[in-house]
């Protein structure tokens, strides 16, 4: 990485004017760490702050498309007798385009790629994430394949982790699915976690073990507190198990693509039909 070089290449320099004019040991050792760090932060700032115009125009991006996908929304629920199909289709496809943006405009952080060692994992990070919303799972089983020490997306957050293990359910690897939960959940306290107890126990269902998702289920409703859960768990305590249902958690866990989100519901009109305004 380029910042490392420089920084080692400063710490030298120092070093040898150090020795050169025949300073003491320790103040060659303590002023050539001091220059290799202090070089290392000031070109890490440096490109930290050209790259963030990069992520400010990403971030930009998604939220004026989810603006305007919201705005779409609010319309057809407050016009009734709009075609439901039909503006669940306008929606697929500006997320689409949402999502395509937001993949063409990762090529604008690749030159900060060799500044950081990092910043190849954030990339990775947000191009299977994209990948996954398009429903490209090749792309993004691809990138899951380089994870590593190192490399790789980052799984420092819910989400990433939660299409992870969702990847590994569809790939029949409900093993890699449990092992990759237990070492992840306890980075995520409280209700951070919510996504992953969810989807964790749906597995569970969805693999014929719902004693295991009932376990499950009465930790994550202390933990997080999620009324979803309580209703879960006492659905599967009562042998309920095709109760069980994840729509309490909302947008978040329709995004992983397991199950098929409800129609945006429209207005009833009120009144007499011939008055449109209802009174």
């Amino acid at each position: 990485m380029y910042s490392l070089l420089i920084s080692a290449l400063v710490s030298a320099a120092i070093g040898g004017a150090l020795i050169a004019s025949r300073a003491s040991t320790g103040a060659i050792v303590t002023l050539s760490v001091i220059g290799f760090f202090a070089t290392f932060f000031l070109v890490g700032f440096l490109v930290r702050k050209k790259m963030s115009k990069a992520q400010d125009a990403l971030q930009e991006s998604m939220q004026a498309a989810q603006r305007r996908m919201q705005r779409k929304v609010q319309q057809f629920q407050s016009k009734p007798g709009g075609n439901v199909k039909q503006i669940q289709r306008q929606l697929e496809m500006d997320q689409k385009a949402m999502f395509r943006e937001g993949l063409e405009l990762t090529k604008g952080l690749e030159p900060f790629r060799n500044w950081s060692l990092l910043t190849g994992r954030q990339i990775a990070t947000m191009r299977m994430q994209f990948h996954y919303q398009l429903k490209e799972y090749d792309q993004v089983d691809e990138i899951l394949a380089t994870c590593g020490f190192l490399r790789g997306p980052m799984m420092m957050d819910p989400m990433a982790v939660a299409m992870r293990m969702a990847r590994c359910y569809k790939n029949d690897d409900l093993e890699g699915a449990k092992k990759l939960f237990k070492r992840r959940i306890k980075w995520f306290r409280g209700s951070r976690g919510t996504l992953l107890y969810g989807l964790m126990s749906w597995i569970y269902v969805k693999s014929g073990e719902p004693d295991e998702a009932r376990r499950l289920l009465l930790k994550a409703k202390d933990v997080t507190g999620v009324e979803t859960f309580k209703r879960n768990w006492e659905h599967l305590s009562n042998d309920r198990v095709k109760s069980f249902s994840n729509a309490g958690l909302g947008d978040e866990w329709y995004s992983l693509h397991l199950e098929t989100p409800p129609m945006p519901k429209q207005q009833r009109m009120r009144g007499n039909g011939r008055n449109m305004r209802g009174f």
